[in-house]
């Protein structure tokens, strides 16, 4: 009694990856900040988990159970030893670690159980995967559906072998009715909800409308069997509560779904509604999925799981299956993964550049431009595409058939009156925002419409469309529908860029003549739109009025400077609008672009350090050229100084060898040998008297 009193401590491994993610949050209750009591639990649960990394979601955010990063054995045993439910989940990974951990958590605490001061309950959460090679009893009975009771003749993939052995001790080792360590194998169908695991593939291209139609790999026609990842929780938590008899316990949902059915709904609701078979082989080439992850998608089951029907209290999340709740999924999908559509409607006078800020806007978010102008072309061309295809895995014969009708009456509809030029506008609007991609993603809305009439024909669901032209009106599967008009059309932002008309007629001045007559900017037609825009925007109601009528309040944004990259207009209105709300990089595809910045931060820098270097040592050699320059033009500059000091002393050596020193020469060797006091006074006297004497001579 003091047992079921206590707050059970459970330990869940790798809490960062997606299903023990879950399964952690679903146990201790915060997944949507419920306590246990709005679950229906019978007890309340203190979760804690083991992650790689400080962060166990994938948008950064921490997770509200505790962690412990990256422990090692020892301190991994002492976390085991302190909670009394361990669930090691292996159902997502054929990974040898994982399992080798998973075996020696287990052995570790049946060897120490008989020192357990309370029971400890050991739940090894598994895959149907190694159910996939089981027979039923029947060979001939194709549509044999397995049960639990049979679960000892369940025979594994390949791959999975590891599992089943792993499986087999869990049930070895915590048998009897004595023992402190109470086991349970909980096979797990394919998992889905919560933004998506194996199935993200087909969410994400269906949503991203890459293909015209969804890839299936393989025939399709196997049957998976799955389960929604809170499901898998409900149950783990009726096995901590229960303590059921039964020691092997299938935890999947009671459809029996086939790989197409599903992919087909995901195609229906997300995307371009059509399905098209491909050798699996393809996945692997296109990099949907690894090898091993295709196993999970090849399996061909059907399952029945009666233990957590007739016995388990669960509140069932998605018991139906995924195609049964696939509109609650795909929300789900929506709300987990923050896929929000961004709705924007530009408006402004001519010239003011709206086209060029709704490009960028459409790449910031990653979201179609639409632009009234060549929007019947762009249709018109579309429909004689799909008129004239021949390939009928792309375009059945009646959807060609439907193309051509609706494009004939387009034709038609052209050559009548200019009234019916503004409804066809407004159809083709219509079915383009009632598309897929513009209702998952969203749109920028360039220049369109323009008064408020317009706005009330596209936006207020009162407008009702030829039905010569939308005469198809057919069931969501079939590929063609009525489009449906409602305010998932409507845009949430509307800005209107606002110039002055010198500046604007200045602008149109300065773009060479085939860009404005491209642009229908010639001196005539642009002065006469500027003053169209003007009167709408001076009408008593005007389609910014429309818009606040609808609590949608336009934001007025001055353009005063001709900035190409329009820097200004931009940083305006994404600091409104936010950040991207469509899909950026995947985890792995982000850690790949993180490596590739550094890569090329990497070399930026090493290729700007030998750049340095280059420079340095060019620098340093063409001081060394300018040094032995400098060198050499001194050793000729005192060359020449010694010659010419050798020129001029030439005649005065030759004059005092011819004239001094002879008389010079004598006196000092006179003055030598007498040796007198004073010599320079006797060589004064000696040379004076050697010139009396030669005067005398002279005589």
């Amino acid at each position: 009694m003091e047992d079921k009193k206590r707050i059970k401590r459970i330990f869940v491994n790798d809490v960062h990856r997606y299903s023990s993610k879950n399964i952690a949050e679903f146990l201790s209750g915060c997944s949507s900040g419920e306590s246990p009591e709005d679950r229906g639990r019978q007890a309340a649960f203190e979760v804690v988990g083991t992650t790689s990394s400080s962060s166990c979601r994938e948008d950064g955010s921490k997770s509200l159970f505790e962690q412990y990063e990256s422990p090692t054995r020892n301190e991994l045993f002492q976390h085991l030893l302190e909670c009394d439910v361990v669930v090691y989940n292996i159902s997502e990974t054929t990974a040898q670690q994982q399992i080798e951990e998973a075996t020696w958590a287990l052995t570790a605490l049946h060897a120490e159980m008989e020192n357990f001061k309370y029971g400890k309950i050991f739940i090894l959460v598994s895959t149907v995967l190694t159910w996939a090679r089981t027979k039923p009893q029947n060979p001939d009975d194709t549509d044999a559906v397995l049960t639990e009771e049979e679960f000892r003749r369940r025979r594994p993939h390949p791959s999975f072998r590891q599992h089943h052995n792993l499986e087999k001790l869990v049930l070895k080792l915590t048998k009897g009715q004595k023992t402190k360590l109470n086991g349970y194998v909980v096979g797990s169908g394919i998992q889905y909800g919560r933004g998506e695991n194996l199935f993200h593939y087909f969410f994400k291209v269906s949503w991203l409308m890459q293909f015209p139609k969804v890839p299936v790999f393989g025939e399709g026609t196997n049957h998976i069997p799955t389960i929604h990842v809170y499901d898998l929780g409900g149950v783990i938590q009726n096995i901590i509560d229960l303590k059921p008899k039964s020691k092997y316990i299938l935890a999947i949902d009671s459809s029996m779904n086939t790989f197409g059915d599903i992919v087909q709904r995901i195609s229906n609701l997300l995307g371009p509604q059509q399905i098209q078979t491909l050798p699996e082989q393809e996945a692997i080439a296109m990099e949907a999925f690894k090898t091993e992850e295709l196993e999970y998608l090849k399996i061909n089951l059907r399952l029945d799981a009666f233990i957590i029907k007739d016995s388990f209290k669960l509140d069932w999340v998605s018991e139906a299956g995924m195609v049964e709740n696939m509109e609650s999924i795909v929300e789900e999908y929506r709300d987990t993964r923050q896929l929000l559509s961004v709705k924007i409607c530009l408006v402004g006078p001519p010239a003011v550049g709206k086209s060029s800020v709704a490009e960028k806007l459409c790449h910031f978010y990653q979201i179609p431009h639409i632009r009234v102008q060549g929007l019947i072309e762009g249709k018109m061309k579309e429909l004689r595409e799909r008129s004239t295809e021949t390939d009928p895995d792309l375009v059945s014969e009646e959807e060609a058939a439907a193309a051509q009708k609706q494009l004939r009456t387009i034709e038609k509809r052209m050559n009548e009156n200019e009234g019916q030029l503004a409804d066809l506008i407004c159809e083709i609007l219509l079915e383009k925002l009632n598309s897929k991609q513009c209702i998952n993603q969203g749109f920028v809305l360039d220049g369109f419409p323009e008064t408020q009439e317009e706005a009330k024909r596209i936006f207020s669901g009162e407008f009702q469309p030829c039905h010569n032209f939308m005469e198809e009106n057919q069931d969501l599967d079939s590929g063609l529908k009525t489009p449906v008009y409602n305010k998932k059309i409507t845009p949430e932002y509307v800005f209107e860029l606002q110039a002055k008309d010198d500046f604007l007629i200045k602008r149109v001045q300065e773009l060479p003549e085939c860009v404005a007559e491209q642009m229908h900017y010639t001196q005539d037609e642009f002065v006469s739109r500027l003053k169209r825009y003007r009167q709408l925007s001076g009408a008593e109601d005007t389609l910014l009025d429309y818009f606040d009528e609808l609590e949608i309040h336009p934001e007025h944004i001055e353009v005063t400077v001709d900035n190409p990259a329009n820097a200004d207009v931009m940083k305006n209105i994404t600091e409104t609008v936010g950040p991207p709300k469509n899909y950026g990089l995947s985890p792995e595809e982000q850690e790949e672009e993180d490596r590739r910045k550094e890569k090329e931060a990497r070399e930026k820098l090493a290729a700007q350090a030998c750049e340095r270097k280059h420079r340095k040592e060019a620098a340093l050699a063409e001081m060394t050229t300018q040094y032995e320059e400098w060198k050499k033009n001194v050793s000729e500059v005192k060359r020449q100084e010694d010659e010419l000091l050798e020129a001029r002393a030439l005649p005065l050596r030759s004059y005092l060898m011819k004239h001094v020193m002879p008389s010079l020469a004598a006196a000092m060797t006179d003055c030598s040998k007498i040796k007198p006091e004073d010599p320079v006074d006797f060589l004064a006297e000696h040379l004076l008297r050697n010139i009396h004497q030669e005067e005398d001579k002279q005589f």
